[in-house]
């Protein structure tokens, strides 16, 4: 298993993360999105992280024969358009299809979390589309619970899906 360097996504960064996303948008039901993104498309959503504050994005990085290359990253984004839900953010975890099960996920959403350590965050909240065991494990090792399911609530693939909402107060300060 390749050593993982964690950072904060640069832009020459983008298009490796569109298209370890793209993946999940073209093979599975884990993402909602019915379309790929392109870099074009997905510039104003890079452009929404900051190296600090509520929304961040990480990438894990490996080394292969002399080369980095982006296996995975984690983000922190805007929960609702309402100010009042400010302090309340959505994460997400994305990783290379050949790179699941073997910690990274795990290794990014720890950074993650150990970044927003004193930022103004409430509470982080996590949309898993079911069945997803695999994510719903990850997310209660960090201490998510769950909040409930929104049964078929999602279309794709010609089928309808279910999304389980977690859970897990983060800074407890204001």
């Amino acid at each position: 298993m390749p050593e993982l360097i964690i950072r904060h996504a640069q832009l020459p960064d983008l298009h490796d993360i569109v298209r370890i996303y793209n993946h999940y948008v073209d093979h599975t039901a884990i993402t909602f999105d019915l379309e790929p993104h392109t870099v074009d498309s997905r510039h104003a959503w890079f452009d929404a992280f900051a190296d600090s504050g509520r929304h961040q994005l990480l990438v894990g990085v490996a080394e292969q024969d002399g080369a980095e290359y982006v296996i995975g990253y984690a983000c922190t984004s805007q929960l609702r358009y309402k100010r009042a839900y400010d302090t309340s953010v959505e994460t997400s975890v994305y990783l290379d299809a050949t790179c699941t099960g073997k910690g990274y996920g795990a290794k990014l959403y720890a950074a993650l979390f150990d970044r927003l350590v004193g930022e103004d965050v409430h509470q982080a909240f996590a949309g898993i589309t079911l069945p997803n065991v695999a994510s719903v494990r990850l997310h209660e090792r960090f201490g998510f619970k769950s909040m409930g399911v929104w049964e078929q609530v999602g279309r794709k693939f010609d089928q309808f899906w279910d999304v389980q909402w977690m859970a897990r107060r983060m800074n407890t300060t204001g």
